[in-house]
């Protein structure tokens, strides 16, 4: 559209506005003196009434251009010569104007209306300080008037939110506020709230408020404000929805009253209890705090049972009969012993202690030429559950008595773990005066514990334990990723422990500071006061993606008082320990036993904590229903293992194999869903078909076991097969999909392993077959590398030709420095047992020319020392 000069701007809007004007004037005046008939049509282009200003009737409104369509523009006023438009600064071309006139039979003066068009090319060309704008100026014979100055603007509306809402779990009575910010547009979005896909209409409920700034607030929250809340924005052009957050409303459960004591029982004992009932736990709210039951001594101790009749007489007489009985035959066994002893010590047989033959492998044949003599009481744990086997105190009232143990009779009892000695036939023993090294056993009040035992959700430790000597071993806590190595010489000659090992699986003691997080499992090794001549390899898995730019990573120690001090960072020189980080596992030597656990800093938005995403399935007791549970847990096998030790439980079943999801630090929430399901075949119950998890929950996730849980109906139980994926989601980071394709009946499943075969092997493993390395060959390569060479190619060089460049002064403290090197080896390679790369690294230094794995047997100066065929040797 041409735009033509202002009046008396330029000599081309004068030239082309005033002569007409003027032109108008002379043909009235000439018409009216000459009197002809030409008066009659003067009123066309004459106002009736001259020497009045224009009024405007309407004047432009504010326009948006929507799309491609142009608007429309408007003025009307009366009286009026002539109306035309200006739009920023410059005249609208007479051709642009659609003008119409029209008489005003009220007051009989001339009413002219005109319209323009603005095109959106107009307005996007118009590059001035303000918006592109248009004004109407009309004509009278007393002058001008100008009308209002309309502006015309592109309307649109971004795809983005600049703030979703997010996820919040809110106590009941709680304040509910979900900030939302819709995209920026023109002209601005007005916000609507939906809550499970229905509007919110806060005037209805006066507990609900949308007016502060589109944020939704809930003043007091309600059980009934649990759901899925989104964000609508929308104005002339389109609408957008912000993403779903989902909202959790929970209760966490308190104690009712105590009952009444119950009636005095025979063991002189009444109790009461409490349930987790008012109110009971819901939406996820924490259970209740505290004992359910008490029990006490309802005779202040004097506890006296009466003998009531001549059978209460007679019971308690064939009592002590049997203790009169028990107690000489007791004295014969240990009189027996005495005598037939060869090593000054008690022999006693395990069907003495229990009752019952002694059931061996019938593939295991006794070493009868190897003896091993222990000092003080022997904790012997069932392998199905050794916590449980832990209270008991079988062997407490022959806590004084030596035992001698032949190794296969230990193996069948399951004491060493089926360790197994090889060496001279001299005895072991433990240190005189320790006895409360051992996990010594301490009788309690059985009847609470076991009562309670079933309604325990998991155990609170991983544990195990291995009767390790001088000739040293590895313990290992299988599908856990956490092992601990004890050196060849750690322990001294004549000495033997039994050392344990046990991971936390209930709450972590170790509460993080500030921005600080838990990235390991707390590994409790023991016993405390157990001393070692070199230092031990502890191995404790992480989930952190390992990178000193964006993490700042710490070893802790918990101290005897409970509370947790840093021991190092990981990047830090000490003396006093040391630490390799590897990609899933950091390996830590040490010279005390205690409890320790990783910690990492964020030090940037980009650092990231590896989790395993997967999925689980289990039908309902509604046939028609199935429960798919999502689990994104710390990727550590501690952290696995126990969600598929509670899927156990529950009956669930693994339906794809687990898949690594890195979550950054970048405080955005994580989302889950499930999509593609088959039609006419499943749907999914309203409100779970997306749930999305805090970031704090998710970073924090140690605690327990995060999940999500979606309810699956079919349609008709003919209905067998299953196919759907899951999508695991961090806004603005990564993703995982998980394909389901399964068969919901049991029979026809198909298993899914997710743990590794060298997982599955005993927990200990005693002497040479522990260790990769001959033990021989690790004595010529130690002589070697200990000694100072002028050109270089001592124990540093070992280190560094295994990837060991920091923090070599720890190395240097120690009486053979190769050895400690040897034993860091051993730890990172448990598995794989490389020997070649080990043997490579020994040649390009120069020392040796024959690979390990080459060495035959006959070459080894010891053959107490020999190693099998299975391990590559």
């Amino acid at each position: 559209m041409g735009r033509a000069a202002a009046p008396g701007g330029g000599s081309g809007g004068a030239s082309l506005w005033l002569p007409w004007l003027g032109l108008c004037f002379w043909a009235a005046g000439a018409a009216a003196a000459r009197g002809t008939d030409n008066s009659e049509v003067l009123p066309e282009s004459i106002p009736s009434a001259p020497g009045t200003l224009p009024h405007f009737i309407e004047e432009p409104d504010d326009a948006y251009i929507i799309k491609s369509n142009p608007i429309a523009l408007r003025c009307k006023a009366r009286p009026a010569m002539q109306i035309f438009f200006k739009c920023n600064g410059e005249w609208v071309h007479q051709n642009e104007h659609v003008s119409e006139e029209s008489l005003d039979e009220s007051s009989g003066l001339k009413v002219r209306e005109v319209f323009i068009n603005v095109t959106r090319q107009q307005v996007e060309d118009f590059h001035g300080p303000e918006d592109y704008w248009c004004q109407c100026v009309a004509w009278s014979h007393l002058g001008t008037s100008k009308s209002r100055k309309a502006s015309v603007r592109i309307a649109y509306l971004r795809k983005n939110f600049e703030q979703d809402p997010q996820g919040r779990e809110v106590p009941i009575e709680g304040m509910i506020v979900l900030h939302c910010r819709p995209p920026e547009g023109v002209p601005a979005a007005e916000v609507e709230w939906l809550k499970n896909e229905e509007p919110i209409d806060s005037e209805q409920d006066e507990n609900i408020d949308t007016r502060a700034d589109h944020n939704l607030i809930i003043r007091q929250a309600r059980l009934s404000d649990s759901g899925n809340y989104t964000c609508m924005a929308a104005n002339i052009v389109a609408k957008r929805r912000s993403l779903s957050a989902t909202v959790v409303v929970y209760v966490d459960g308190s104690w009712e009253v105590w009952s009444e004591w119950s009636v005095c029982s025979p063991e002189c004992e009444h109790l009461r209890i409490r349930e987790c009932t008012a109110p009971a736990p819901r939406n996820g709210g924490k259970f209740c705090e505290g004992l359910s039951q008490e029990s006490e001594n309802c005779t202040d101790g004097l506890c006296i049972l009466g003998i009531e009749s001549a059978s209460d007489i007679a019971l308690y007489s064939g009592l002590g009969a049997a203790v009169v009985a028990v107690a000489v035959l007791v004295i014969g066994v240990t009189l027996y012993r005495r005598s037939q002893s060869d090593y000054g010590v008690d022999v006693i047989d395990s069907s003495a202690l229990t009752g019952n033959s002694l059931l061996l492998n019938s593939a295991m044949q006794p070493d009868l030429t190897v003896s091993r003599t222990y000092s003080g009481p022997i904790c012997l744990q069932d392998p199905l559950d050794k916590e449980l086997m832990t209270e008991s105190s079988l062997f407490n009232p022959l806590s004084d008595i030596k035992v001698k143990v032949q190794s296969s009779f230990m193996v069948s009892l399951g004491v060493s773990e089926r360790a197994e000695y090889h060496g001279k036939n001299h005895s072991r023993t433990f240190p005189h005066g320790n006895n409360h090294s051992f996990s010594t056993m301490h009788p309690r009040n059985k009847m609470p514990y076991i009562q309670n035992l079933s309604s325990l959700p998991t155990r609170t430790e991983l544990r195990t334990t291995g009767v390790f000597g001088h000739l040293g071993g590895r313990l290992v806590m299988p599908n856990t990723g956490v092992s601990l190595l004890i050196p060849h010489g750690a322990i001294p000659e004549e000495n033997s422990w039994e050392i344990y090992m046990s991971i936390n699986q209930g709450e972590p003691s170790l509460q993080s500071d500030g921005s600080e997080v838990l990235l390991s499992p707390e590994v409790t090794c023991g016993p405390p006061d157990m001393i070692v001549t070199t230092p031990f390899a502890l191995t404790i898995p992480h989930c952190a993606d390992v990178s000193s730019e964006h993490w700042n990573i710490h070893l802790k120690k918990r101290t005897q008082q409970g509370k947790w001090e840093e021991v190092m960072s990981v990047e830090d020189e000490s003396t006093s320990c040391y630490c390799l980080l590897d990609p899933f596992a950091c390996h830590v030597l040490l010279d005390s036993f205690g409890t320790y656990a990783l910690t990492g800093e964020p030090i940037t938005d980009c650092a990231v904590k590896q989790l395993k995403v997967a999925v689980f399935g289990c039908m309902s007791c509604n046939s028609l229903d199935y429960n798919l549970r999502v689990y994104c847990v710390d990727n550590t096998p501690c952290a696995f293992q126990e969600v598929v030790s509670d899927e156990r439980h529950q009956g669930g079943q693994l339906l794809e194999e687990p898949k690594l999801l890195h979550f950054k630090g970048n405080t955005f929430s994580l989302q889950i869903s499930v999509l593609d399901i088959p039609p006419f075949l499943w749907r999914i119950k309203p409100f779970t078909a997306c749930q999305e998890v805090p970031f704090s929950r998710v970073w924090c996730s140690n605690r327990q076991p995060l999940h999500c849980a979606f309810s699956l109906e079919r349609y008709t139980p003919t209905t067998t097969q299953l196919s759907c994926k899951i999508c695991i989601r961090q806004l603005k980071g990564h993703e995982q999909i998980l394909q389901v394709q399964t068969s919901i009946l049991e029979s026809e499943r198909e298993a899914i392993t997710f743990f590794a075969q060298e997982d599955s092997t005993f927990p200990a493993q005693t002497g040479p077959k522990a260790f990769k390395i001959p033990y021989s060959i690790r004595q010529r390569i130690c002589a070697t590398f200990d000694t100072p060479n002028a050109k270089g190619k001592d124990w540093q060089m070992l280190a560094q030709k295994n990837s060991i460049n920091r923090n070599l002064s720890y190395f240097a403290t120690q009486s053979s420095p190769s050895a400690v090197i040897l034993n860091l080896w051993e730890a990172r390679h448990q598995h794989d047992g490389d020997l070649d790369s080990l043997a490579c690294a020994l040649e390009e230094i120069g020392r040796t020319h024959t690979k390990l794995s080459n060495i035959s047997e006959s070459q080894l100066d010891e053959a107490d020392f020999n190693y099998s065929r299975q391990n590559g040797l």
